[in-house]
């Protein structure tokens, strides 16, 4: 589709565009403005989190990994809760989180551009972008820090189900909606867990359904023997500080820039493997009462007059509704306000973009930042800890208008053998 652009709409230059204001997108601002970078930022601050997260849930990342990153350390979430006057909790409840993102964006970013943008167009040495509103800036470079929204992934048995009757753990924020009513959770990660939890505390008679067997993260009596006895001894010295991974991976999970050296067929193993399905172990309890069913292979699904009937390898039940915990797998083609020929001339991995160690794609000019970079970096770029990486990457980027990387040679960007997706949730 062809939009025209009014020529008396387009607005000034700016060094960098950000586009999404969630904290990569957030710390990405922060440090290009303390270098002194020209920018622009487009968004909704944490909208994701605003819309897309169920009330009552508990971030799952621990409070030193949490803070969203500011390269001369202010803005944290300790500032936060100092100011507001509220006690440090032991879990960060996501509105908590969700007031300390608005409170970042307003010292960081207080010129937020909520428009839209609808289109990116790459020029021969800039970018235009296109917004809701028919206005136009041109960028040097662009920063897609969109988040996950739009990259669901649903099983293909749920194809052509309604979505009031299967809908994905990302489509509703209020357990309330369900009380009385039989749900099936399909998953067994973090999501999947926890959305259980919120459904039955809420009333809701649910059902998680699971193709392997839930593993609780840091569960003590997974310890070999071995282990207990050096954690005895050295206690939480064994613990980093984002804790993504099981030990010692963990550990090397802190440096991305480790990662990003490692063979793509190696990256892809380690985040198989770190990446994995898991939960918190403080959800454990809450899940006494909820049945499990583990191991399990859906067949099929189909619509049952106002519920869900679900053929599984050893039965088949019905549900009132279905809630499918399955993760996310990022893909470019589905980035829509890229224009086709941007797209087309962005090199992936398993439907992710291939980058360099700027985050710059082979598309010059073009960096992602947040889950689209897991390919190439390693799984911290999941998670909020790893946005002050990506942000100083960026910003190194953008403080020198160097030549080509030579990770942008053809052979860097080509497509290797495998694939992996950008969080490993699905049943």
């Amino acid at each position: 589709m062809n939009i025209a652009v009014d020529p008396a709409h387009v607005r000034d230059n700016s060094a960098v565009a950000i586009i999404g204001a969630g904290p990569y997108g957030l710390a990405a601002a922060a440090h290009l403005r303390a270098a002194n970078v020209p920018i622009r930022i487009f968004g909704d601050a944490l909208s994701f989190w605003r819309g897309n997260m169920p009330a009552g849930m508990k971030l799952r990342s621990p409070w030193v990994a949490t803070h969203i990153a500011d390269p001369r350390g202010r803005h944290t979430l300790d500032d936060y809760y100092r100011q507001a006057k509220m006690e440090i909790p032991k879990l960060l409840p996501v509105e908590n989180f969700i007031g300390y993102g608005m409170w970042f964006q307003h010292q960081v970013a207080p010129d937020l551009d909520t428009r839209a943008v609808i289109r990116v167009e790459a020029l021969d040495d800039c970018f235009r972008l296109v917004l809701e509103d028919g206005d136009t800036f041109i960028a040097q470079r662009v920063v897609m820090a969109t988040g996950l929204l739009g990259h669901e992934y649903r099983p293909a048995q749920f194809d052509g189900l309604p979505r009031a009757l299967v809908s994905h753990s990302c489509e509703h924020t209020d357990a309330e909606r369900y009380r009385g009513k039989r749900v099936a959770v399909i998953g067994r990660g973090q999501s999947a867990c926890e959305s259980a939890a919120l459904l039955h505390e809420a009333g809701a008679d649910v059902e998680i359904i699971c193709r392997g067997n839930l593993v609780w993260n840091a569960d003590p009596g997974q310890r070999s023997s071995l282990r207990k006895a050096v954690r005895g001894m050295l206690g939480n010295m064994l613990i980093p500080p984002s804790q993504v991974g099981p030990f010692p991976h963990n550990w090397v999970n802190e440096a991305p820039g480790i990662i990003q050296h490692f063979s793509q067929q190696t990256r892809d193993r380690w985040n198989e493997l770190n990446l994995r399905a898991t939960a918190i172990l403080w959800l454990r309890p809450r899940l006494q009462h909820v049945p499990v069913d583990q191991g399990r292979t859906i067949l099929a699904a189909r619509k049952d007059g106002e519920g869900v009937s679900l053929t599984l390898d050893n039965a088949t039940k019905r549900f009132d509704h279905v809630l499918l915990a399955t993760g996310y797998r990022i893909d470019v083609d589905k980035m829509n306000l890229l224009a086709p020929n941007v797209r087309a001339k962005i090199v992936r991995h398993g439907g992710l973009p291939g980058l360099n160690g700027t985050f710059e794609s082979s598309v010059r000019g073009l960096h992602f930042a947040g889950a689209s970079a897991v390919a190439s970096f390693g799984p911290l770029l999941r998670f909020i800890a790893g946005a002050g990486f990506a942000a100083r990457r960026l910003t190194r980027a953008a403080l020198r208008e160097a030549p080509r990387s030579a990770d942008s040679r053809p052979q860097a960007f080509a497509e290797p053998v495998g694939s992996i997706t950008a969080k490993r949730e699905y049943p």
